[in-house]
């Protein structure tokens, strides 16, 4: 719906909704003269009752939102699209065409937990009325992909008079995009660069990241804006090391990972271990029917790929495994794999071993000291995978203490967020051709640490905004 002209604001200008000073629920609200325009519609991860108290209200008419910009398909940036429509969204969600592909199955699976976890609060409260509704269901993300409009890289598209856009490699995830707005209005034009998550330098399997465009204002992520990643180098080393060890003892290697992105930079490093003979040919199982979905939609946008990973594709070799590499859909074939004696390498999800699939494998393999878990994520506190890295003879999970006899490996370089190197090397080519710089999606230390980081660089206008904040475009 576009705004009234009495209704417009004088200038462009863009509110902080989500993802300021904290990492989840990204969402912002860009106001032009002619349309409204949200950045994101992330899905806010914490806890229950604050979680959907956050995610099933908006702080603006979801009706009046003309179309939204959205930059990769991570829960925390897209999860809560379906409830957006829920309340009143009419208008086109603009996305790369891998996006607009990976989020056919995030979304789905995203639906799926929102309807079990319903389910299970109803069980437990003994269907007491009112019944507990979940957030969104699978029907609603149906009406989400409907709404899509898949945009290439790099070729400008028109919102509304006077308003247009285009996405730009982001190298964090496939389809992962910086957005950049382009305004035309009373007062002349005006740009603005959104990030979205951008991506380290140096990593595999996906493009580069892109050249960050020149604008008015800058809005950028600042996750790990106060820390250096371990080399890829290094950390690869440390995988390979644990790897022939376990197995050299006969025992299995249990890796959790998220199922977007790090199981796939991890399916990329075991199989270049197995063809380069640094680690043994031990049957590999990726142990997640998320993961083979997205796996799926990785071969089939090649145009995401780094020039190595495309011609891995051509020679009929694969990208994510090959004939390496089996996955499993089959929960059945899961528990039989589980249960088998000889050595292996388990890929499964969740990464901080809080649900999913690596929990049963978990729960076998714990209390055997020939065994390995390899830990590739953060883990917060409160999670599984925390309380594994604590120096403690015992864990607890799934309701029950268990001997930790395990080996528990942490390897936390995989990360394929920028960290301070990368926004030096992505910032410093624009200072002087970027006017205001908002730091989002990182606490408070971080984006602190990295504004004055910026500041010394010779940025002069760095902020770092609080929900409801505003910054003004012109």
């Amino acid at each position: 719906m576009t705004l009234e002209s009495k209704n417009a604001p004088p200038k462009a200008r863009l509110t902080f909704w989500g993802a300021a000073q904290m990492v989840t629920g990204s969402m912002h609200l860009l106001e032009t003269h002619t349309s409204n325009i949200l950045l994101d519609c992330g899905l806010f991860q914490g806890k229950r009752e604050d979680s959907h108290r956050r995610n099933s209200q908006f702080p603006f008419a979801p009706e009046r939102i003309d179309a939204v910009l959205l930059s990769h398909a991570h829960i925390d940036h897209c999860g809560n699209l379906p409830t957006l429509i829920r309340h009143g969204f009419d208008g086109s969600i603009y996305t790369t065409p891998a996006t607009r592909d990976l989020l056919a199955v995030m979304l789905v699976d995203s639906a799926k937990i929102q309807e079990e976890d319903a389910a299970h609060l109803n069980i437990q409260r003994g269907y007491a009325e009112p019944l507990v509704e979940p957030l969104y269901t699978r029907p609603d993300v149906e009406r989400v992909l409907a709404h899509c409009v898949a945009v290439p890289y790099d070729k400008f598209r028109e919102i509304s008079p006077g308003v247009k856009f285009k996405f730009i490699e982001a190298g964090h995830v496939l389809g992962s995009a910086m957005v950049h707005v382009v305004t035309q209005g009373t007062n002349g034009e005006h740009s603005l660069t959104f990030t979205g998550d951008l991506g380290r330098r140096h990593l595999p399997v996906l493009r580069p990241t892109a050249a960050v465009p020149p604008a008015e204002v800058l809005i950028c992520e600042s996750l790990y804006g106060n820390r250096v990643h371990e080399p890829i180098e290094s950390t690869q080393v440390k995988l390979y090391d644990a790897i022939n060890r376990t197995i050299k003892r006969g025992g299995k290697v249990l890796i959790p990972a998220f199922s977007l992105g790090r199981t796939q930079l991890i399916v990329h490093f075991v199989q270049k271990g197995i063809i380069e003979g640094i680690i043994p040919k031990v049957p590999v199982y990726c142990d997640s029917p998320l993961a083979a979905d997205i796996t799926g939609v990785y071969e089939s946008h090649p145009e995401c790929l780094s020039e190595e990973s495309q011609e891995m594709l051509r020679d009929g070799v694969g990208i994510l495994g090959g004939e390496y590499v089996r996955y499993i859909r089959d929960f059945d074939e899961s528990i039989r794999v589980s249960h088998r004696p000889d050595p292996m390498i388990v890929i499964a999800s969740s990464g901080m071993c809080d649900a999913g699939r690596i929990l049963h494998h978990l729960k076998t393999h714990v209390d055997d000291p020939r065994c390995t878990i390899i830990l590739v994520s953060y883990q917060a506190q409160g999670t599984t995978g925390r309380r594994l890295l604590e120096k403690t003879p015992t864990v607890r999970f799934m309701g029950k203490e268990w001997n930790k006899w395990i080996e528990v490996v942490h390897l936390d370089g995989f990360s394929a967020h920028a960290d301070k190197e990368d926004f030096l090397a992505y910032l410093k080519p624009v200072v002087g051709k970027i006017g205001k710089v908002r730091l989002i999606h990182g606490e408070k230390e971080p984006a602190e640490h990295m504004r004055n980081t910026l500041l010394d660089m010779g940025y002069e206008d760095v902020a770092v905004p609080v929900p409801g904040d505003v910054v003004e475009l012109g």
